[in-house]
């Protein structure tokens, strides 16, 4: 898995920038995931930007909100940016919405990411990176998601403050109320937290009531036996981690993260610093994610969605 922050993307869009001409005259974000990087670009060239439907329809916003026409005679020469081309799917999508465009305006093509097989479909990137990839500014929309353990408290919501975290009225006033932080957009895997199980109740509620899907809820929850209880939340989220055929967890706290990878052997993604840690990461896990070999697990993949379409 090759993961990539914001400030990976801002150093990398610095390093490149030589790479925009000279005679730019107006950058342009392909919405969503492209704005992010465009915004960046226009702001290190001093350029004005605007995002692709706006450019179609002949308009963009000065940041007084004023309306500024588009015409070839003022912005000829145009800069469409996107993140990363994977598939070539959006950027070929694009292309095809703005070819009578392309008549007026000379339009290039540029993207911070692109795998080794799609170069030919732009005219400019920065950085070749294979897959299986993933960034912080669409992550929470990725499809690795399935596939992916989750903390609670400091991911999907605020932590509790000190006062909060009394195991009484204050405490379960924040698991009934508690501020949603990052909410997935689609289906996630196994939410694993060191919230006791005598919670369940209140934490499924929290999550249902904020549209958080998953397919199941790890809770903490010592039995009869105290001494067979985890020594730390950590261990819990590292075993259950472990077990599963999962490429990622999304922790937190940078030490329990560190702690989690340090146990597992698989990377870490922490929302404390948006760091991915990955200082132990294990051969088989590499192979399985497809950071090493990729060419071998692009083949069984498609092996098993052609035995799913049979």
């Amino acid at each position: 898995m090759y993961y990539r922050n914001i400030a990976d993307l801002n150093r990398t869009i610095l390093a490149n920038i030589d790479h925009i001409p000279a005679d730019t005259d107006l950058i342009v974000g392909i919405p969503r995931s492209g704005m992010v990087p465009a915004v960046l670009i226009a702001q290190a060239l001093h350029l004005p930007y605007t995002d692709m439907h706006s450019f179609l329809a002949g308009r963009m916003h000065t940041s007084g909100n004023q309306e500024i026409a588009i015409t070839p005679d003022r912005y000829r020469n145009i800069i469409m940016v996107d993140d990363s081309v994977a598939s070539g799917n959006a950027i070929t999508k694009a292309q095809a919405l703005l070819h009578e465009a392309g008549k007026r305006y000379n339009i290039r093509y540029c993207t911070i990411y692109i795998v080794p097989t799609k170069l030919k479909l732009v005219d400019i990137y920065f950085e070749v990176l294979a897959l299986p990839q993933i960034f912080q500014w669409n992550m929470f929309h990725h499809s690795v998601l399935e596939k992916s353990c989750f903390d609670i408290d400091g991911v999907l919501c605020e932590d509790p403050s000190l006062e909060q975290d009394d195991d009484g009225p204050l405490y379960l006033d924040f698991l009934n109320n508690a501020p949603p932080l990052y909410i997935p957009g689609c289906k996630i895997g196994t939410i694993v937290t060191s919230r006791h199980e005598k919670y369940r109740s209140h934490t499924e509620a929290w999550l249902n009531k904020h549209n958080v899907r998953y397919h199941q809820l790890v809770m903490y929850n010592p039995g009869p036996d105290p001494q067979k209880a985890y020594d730390s939340p950590a261990a819990l989220k590292a075993s259950v981690y472990k077990s599963m055929h999962y490429f990622l967890f999304i922790e937190s706290s940078l030490y329990q993260a560190q702690k989690i990878n340090q146990l597992t052997g698989k990377p870490v993604l922490c929302t404390e610093n948006f760091q991915m840690i990955t200082d132990s990461e294990s051969i088989l896990h590499n192979i399985r994610s497809g950071k090493y070999f990729p060419g071998v697990r692009e083949f069984l993949l498609t092996i098993r969605r052609s035995l799913k379409g049979s």
